[in-house]
């Protein structure tokens, strides 16, 4: 079946990218698994063969009556829901945790899926930021964002600060741009987020801290209590430096998620 280009469409061939996914998710049989874009099934079929029950959301029409047929049995057996629709309109409350779609145990789950690189911000956010996270997110990303995920270069930004405030990023592996069919024009990398809770905004809202965030990384050129000073203060920016023993002169992208955690704890 042709990919289409409009969706975003590139399927993982590689068996080597596929065992590296499901080793990722730690898949023990039993548990529940969302999977986004199934495409022609490849990954399915290795998320089923962990005795994992599998939710499936497929947009493409063609594809989601083809994965109709090619899974039928697991359909009926219940081992599979297949559900056509756009992830981006899905209420997690209702479509995933009420009936009829109701697999997932105690509300817990893994989203384990090969993603179209443009729905990444966007998935990561709905994921993230829901009262229903899952437990554990491993994503085939590209391999630019799964590096700035992590902080390869050792410099935060906006993106890992997003992501680390929720859990643990980790950078599994590179995915050559071979490994798809069609090749997409840059490489791929398996990422992984575990410990996923939203523990660290007992202080503060998520609200405030995203407002503190965006405002700290306005500007990548101005020191970060300049930046800040927009939003707070200025007074209280430094006197908060002081107290967390920070230079005056550091720059957003130098703090660590614990760092602004404590920075947005005082300037709240």
């Amino acid at each position: 079946m042709k990919a289409k280009k409009s969706l975003g469409q590139n399927f993982l061939k590689s068996e080597r990218a596929l065992s590296k996914i499901i080793e990722a998710g730690d898949i023990k049989s039993g548990e529940t698994v969302l999977e986004i874009g199934p495409g022609l099934g490849a990954l399915t079929e290795r998320l089923l063969a962990t005795g994992a029950k599998v939710l499936a959301i497929e947009k493409d029409d063609n594809l989601y009556e083809s994965l109709k047929q090619k899974f039928s049995q697991e359909i009926t057996e219940g081992k599979l829901i297949l559900i056509h629709d756009d992830i981006l309109n899905l209420d997690l409350s209702s479509s995933i945790l009420h009936t009829p779609y109701s697999i997932l145990p105690n509300s817990r789950y893994k989203l384990i899926a090969n993603i179209p690189y443009n729905l990444t911000g966007a998935i990561f956010k709905k994921f993230l930021e829901t009262d229903y996270q899952p437990e554990k997110i491993v994503l085939l990303v590209q391999k630019e964002v799964a590096e700035r995920i992590v902080a390869k270069d050792n410099k935060e930004s906006i993106l890992s600060i997003s992501i680390k405030v929720y859990g643990a990023p980790k950078y599994i592996e590179t995915v050559k741009a071979g490994s798809f069919a069609p090749s997409p024009k840059v490489d791929s990398a398996i990422i992984e987020i575990s410990n996923i809770s939203k523990d660290n905004f007992t202080e503060f809202t998520e609200k405030t801290f995203f407002e503190a965030l965006k405002a700290g990384f306005q500007s990548k050129r101005k020191k970060l209590s300049s930046n800040l000073s927009n939003l707070y203060p200025k007074e209280r920016v430094l006197n908060a430096f002081k107290e967390l023993k920070l230079d005056e002169n550091v720059r957003a992208e130098d703090l660590n998620v614990k760092e602004w955690i404590e920075i947005v704890k005082i300037l709240k």
